[in-house]
């Protein structure tokens, strides 16, 4: 059974409320890391747990500028200048000062959050905005920070020794919105950590890539 945006009961709306949710969950989760564990590695990335929370950051911040001009660019991204600090370290506009140690790390992914919440919250449903994998709408952005949180956090979580399981419903909003013939009759979080390359769904192979579509939908 795989979902279809043209049959069905209506899709369930991925909200502002449903973005801050997410990364509120993040961020109280992450503050239960050990101090001395945001040096090693975020599960199967190449960046360690104090850099994938920047780039993290920086999806989020990122997201919030697309939509920030009065008219979005539509043919690319805000012309920020994107610097890694480090040979095969994210290249982020968002860096943390890393002698705010981890609470201040966390209070950088908050604060980010926080301004892609409040552009989805402010910004006209109709306004649409540039993203490498297609035009978007507040909608969009809002899912895709979604499930950079969720599923980032997950990396997070197996380098720094934490559980995290995320609600099914966040999981099911952002799946029909960006992953829309993902499976429906599966696990919700199994099925999105599967569709971003990250897990295995019984009887279906693996993603070797993959990519959500963004494209605004009724």
């Amino acid at each position: 059974m795989f979902r279809s945006a043209d049959s069905g009961p209506a899709r369930p709306r991925v909200t502002a409320d449903d973005l801050d949710r997410a990364v509120q969950l993040a961020v109280t989760r992450l503050r239960e890391a050990p101090p001395g564990a945001w040096n090693g590695n975020a599960g199967s990335l190449e960046w360690d747990c104090w850099e994938t929370v920047e780039h993290l950051s920086d999806d989020l911040f990122a997201y919030a500028a697309q939509l920030g001009p009065r008219t979005p660019p539509l043919d690319g991204e805000v012309p920020f200048v994107w610097t890694s600090r480090r040979p095969g370290g994210p290249a982020n506009v968002v860096h943390a000062d890393r002698e705010a140690g981890p609470s201040g790390l966390l209070r950088v992914l908050e604060a980010s959050g926080a301004l892609l919440v409040a552009m989805v919250r402010t910004t006209s449903p109709a306004t649409r905005a540039h993203h490498v994998f297609g035009i978007s709408d507040p909608e969009g952005f809002a899912a895709m920070g979604i499930v950079e949180t969720l599923v980032h956090t997950n990396d997070l979580a197996q380098g720094l020794g934490l559980s995290w399981n995320p609600p099914a419903g966040l999981c099911s909003r952002v799946l029909a919105r960006l992953f829309p013939d993902a499976p429906g009759d599966t696990d919700p979080w199994s099925t999105l950590l599967w569709a971003t390359g990250r897990g295995e769904l019984p009887g279906r192979p693996r993603p070797t890539s993959w990519r959500w579509d963004g494209t605004p939908r009724a």
